[in-house]
């Protein structure tokens, strides 16, 4: 069964705005929260279809991945990492505290001093990054191996990404008991609020690293290793699990997520899997007929016949000359256009001839006279 649209899904229009998607979040949330339909057996599916929909539309990144693609942009190549939309950019589907967070945080936020279940984010997942890489238009042709140079965070060697001098274990933040938030009475209320001893990790570190100053990890440019697949074009994304950022004391690290830019070619342009050349050819050639060559994008050369009396703009094709297919499908065509040239910088013989063409060329131009018979007509009926 194909899925829903995401705009559709939230009810609100491709043009919506980030406050606009988020209220029609907050509204479908709470209208389908389990807790709240008991005897709908239908409500957990389409809770979880609205919370899908929100984590991609939430996501500037995202968001723009799945106006180009739609729900392909998270599926193989492109990113998918199974189980959510975004090849995992943090936390699972399913999890309806998780996936109420926007709405709770956004309600009681500030009431429950900003965080919420501190205790759970002592080692915190590292942070997903980007890398822009320009590629040309042969090796998205061919495909290729590239090394690249990513500044991000590491583990901590010393402490081995435990945070304390030595690689010891934390200990449990005592005035807490490791719970990351404590609670303070306010007449007939009790306020939770954001421990601030260990600002919430429920741990601490009695005698941090010297190196990493207790984080766990540390600054370095790491070089990587990608294989860019033949066919990628500009707005295609490919995922390096685990190649994100450290997560800190010894969390998961995050994903990187590279996003391939293809440079324009001098020769050649691109539409989708298809190339197009546009090809200048003489007066005579274009008037007789003839052979050219012309140049593919793997290097070659092909022959291509001029059939007698071409005009400029004409296209020819040759077959499965184009860019090959992502994954796999095939190759797109290559479309020849052809510019017929008018000469420059005559000579006095070449005038002459080209004078005496012209005097013997009445029936020779078609077009030409079709066109001025029209004229003629138009200002005869406006005269008229």
């Amino acid at each position: 069964m194909a899925k829903r649209d995401y705009y559709e899904t939230l009810g609100v229009s491709q043009g919506a705005s980030a406050d606009e998607i988020k209220k029609a979040y907050r509204k479908k949330a709470k209208e389908l929260h389990p807790d709240r339909n008991a005897d709908n057996p239908d409500a957990e599916a389409q809770f979880k279809e609205a919370n899908e929909a929100y984590e991609v539309l939430k996501d500037a990144e995202k968001k723009a991945a799945y106006d180009r693609f739609g729900h392909a942009a998270f599926e193989g190549g492109m990113g998918g990492g199974g189980g959510r939309p975004g090849g995992g950019m943090g936390g699972g589907q399913g999890d309806f505290a998780s996936a109420f967070s926007d709405v709770f945080d956004d309600l009681f936020g500030d009431f429950m001093g900003g965080q919420r279940g501190g205790g759970h984010q002592r080692a915190a997942r590292g942070s997903d990054l980007r890398y822009n890489l320009r590629v040309t238009l042969e090796e998205a042709y061919g495909g290729l191996q590239k090394t690249i140079n990513v500044p991000t965070s590491v583990p901590c060697d010393s402490c081995e990404g435990s945070g304390a001098e030595g690689g010891a274990e934390p200990t449990t933040c005592p005035t807490c008991s490791g719970m990351g938030k404590v609670r303070a009475q306010q007449g007939f209320f009790t306020v939770e609020r954001t421990c601030p001893t260990c600002s919430g990790l429920g741990q601490i570190i009695q005698n941090p690293c010297k190196k990493c100053g207790g984080q766990g990890r540390v600054q370095k440019d790491r070089s990587l290793s990608v294989n860019i697949p033949a066919g990628v074009e500009t707005g295609t994304r490919i995922r390096l699990a685990g190649e994100g950022e450290a997560g800190m004391r010894g969390g998961p690290a995050g994903d990187l997520y590279i996003f391939i830019e293809v440079e324009p070619h001098k020769i050649f342009e691109r539409e989708g899997s298809n190339l197009f050349c546009r090809v200048p050819v003489s007066m005579a050639t274009a008037a007789l007929g003839g052979d050219i060559e012309v140049p593919t994008i793997d290097g070659g050369r092909s022959r291509v016949k001029i059939p007698a009396g071409s005009q400029s703009g004409r296209q020819m094709r040759l077959r499965s000359k184009g860019m090959p297919a992502l994954r796999g499908g095939g190759s797109g065509d290559m479309f020849i256009e052809l510019a017929v040239e008018t000469p420059v910088n005559l000579t006095a013989r070449q005038k002459e001839l080209l004078k005496e063409f012209e005097d013997l060329s009445e029936d020779n131009n078609p077009e030409s006279k079709s066109f001025f018979s029209s004229v003629k007509n138009f200002w005869d009926s406006m005269k008229g």
